[in-house]
Parts: structure tokens; C-alpha cells; sequence
């Protein structure tokens, strides 16, 4: 069964999860199916941004729990190695993703808003981690959801598995944008547009620099970010770039 669509309109493609029936839930077969169709992505260099939604009322519950309950730890370990791996290809590819959040974000559902580079949410959306609800704490949620939102703010979803509003999750960080529900699909493209003007080979370098210097001391981090400019000033679509600029003229970029 296929669980995912791809498309694309210009610059920007939208990977649709597809499983309404099942809360669009993150199961082995969904996750191996995003596996590889980001490796199918990964090299597509006219591909500069990933929206990333659902059909149906729910954006993604999160693992499918019959997948884990009662299951030998071997068999729920190979799942997570399953996600890991998923998480790892989500920050690899070089093109900018943004999950379009319609509805309700749960476990392993808001780890992947979380995981992506932008989020936009509708008013209606929800976010939780709700896994202490059921003797099963959100410990792999929890490493995208703390590195998105404040350590108080984490460990209040992580501790109560409350949900918490759209609003809540733009103030905390876990979304950029909130608007109403007709008002979802028009943000989303605004935002994708305003990424996918630039150049890939300059979104790649960044979004590689962005998250390595994440967790570096600060001085480590500039000294790395010091590295990465000065190799980045030497690119021929850094060179384009600044001549364009100082001669008043839009840059032409290099066919990828």
C-alpha cells in the first residue's frame, strides 16, 4: 500500500501523508516509504524546498502503538532505528523543508514538525507529547521538541503530555507562523516561495552550517562558521552573487 504522494510545481515539492484512516500515523511501512522517496529527493537539484502535510483531520499521531505494545525490544528497537534513520535523511537533503500543520501533532508527530527546518500552523492544530500518559515517555520527541522550544516549555509537554494551542506552540517556538485554517495553504506557499528564490547550492551550505553550529560553544561555532564563509565566498554562486549585488543587477545563477 502506498501511504505517501509526491509532486511538484516549480522549485518546491509536497510529500502528502496519506493514511487518514490510521491518524496518518508514523508506522514502519510509512516511515520506510518516507526513506525512500527522500532519497529520491535528495539529488533532484531544481527541488529547493519539501512541504510536508496531511489528508484528513490529523497531521500525524505519531508511531502506530500497535507497533510497539507488546512487542519484542528488538522488534521496537529496528522502528526507532527506523525513525532515526527518517530524521537523518529529513535534515541530510539538502532542500528546506516546512511541515504544513493542519491539524492535531501528537509524539512522534510533533518530533517531525519539530524536525522541520519551518513549520506553519493552523489555528485549529494542537501539539503534544503525550507518551507519560501511557507509561511510555516521549524520550525520542523530546530531542527535536527541546532543541525547538524552551527547557521550561519542554519538560511542561513532556511531564503533563497536555496538549498546548497553535499560539502556544508560535510562542514557544515550535512553529513560525499561525493562521487560520483558509488561510493555511496561502501561507505555506508564501513561505515556500520566499526559500525557493534563493539558490540550492547556498540553502545547502547554510542549512548544513545552521545545524552543526547549533550545539558548538560559541567561539567553537564561529570559528567552524569562519570556516564555512570563507569556503562559501570562493563558490561560483557566491561570486555571481556579490558581483550582482554591487552592480545593481539580479544574479544569474548556474543551471544545478
Amino acid at each position: 500500500m502506498v501511504y505517501l504522494s509526491f509532486r511538484k510545481t516549480g522549485k518546491k515539492g509536497y510529500i502528502t501523508l496519506q493514511n487518514d484512516s490510521q491518524r496518518n500515523a508514523l508506522s514502519l511501512a510509512v516511515l520506510t516509504e518516507f526513506n525512500e522517496l527522500l532519497e529520491e529527493i535528495k539529488p533532484q537539484r531544481d527541488l529547493n524546498v519539501i512541504v510536508i502535510e496531511s489528508e484528513g483531520k490529523v497531521f500525524s499521531s505519531g508511531h502506530n502503538l500497535r507497533e510497539v505494545g507488546r512487542q519484542s525490544a528488538h522488534d521496537v528497537l529496528n522502528l526507532f532505528n527506523v525513525c532515526q534513520t527518517f530524521f537523518l535523511k529529513l535534515r541530510d537533503i539538502p532542500q528546506v523543508t516546512i511541515a504544513k500543520v493542519h491539524g492535531i501533532a501528537t509524539a512522534a508527530g510533533c518530533q517531525l514538525v519539530a524536525a522541520c527546518d519551518l513549520a506553519v500552523s493552523s489555528t485549529e492544530a494542537r501539539f503534544a507529547t503525550p507518551g507519560v500518559n501511557i507509561g511510555l515517555f516521549c524520550s525520542t520527541p523530546a530531542v527535536f521538541v527541546s532543541r525547538n522550544v524552551g527547557r521550561k516549555k519542554a519538560a511542561e509537554m513532556l511531564f503533563t503530555g497536555d496538549f498546548i494551542s497553535a499560539h502556544d506552540a508560535l510562542n514557544s517556538g515550535l512553529v513560525n507562523q499561525v493562521v487560520p485554517p483558509e488561510q493555511l495553504e496561502d501561507a505555506v506557499e508564501a513561505l515556500a516561495d520566499r526559500v525557493a528564490r534563493h539558490n540550492l547550492s547556498t540553502l545547502e551550505i547554510g542549512k548544513n552550517e545552521f545545524y552543526r553550529q547549533l550545539n558548538m560553544e560559541d567561539f567553537q561555532a564561529l570559528t567552524y562558521a569562519t570556516q564555512v564563509i570563507a569556503l562559501n565566498s570562493a563558490h561560483p554562486d557566491a561570486i555571481e552573487g556579490i558581483d550582482a549585488f554591487l552592480q545593481k543587477r539580479p544574479p544569474n545563477w548556474r543551471a544545478e
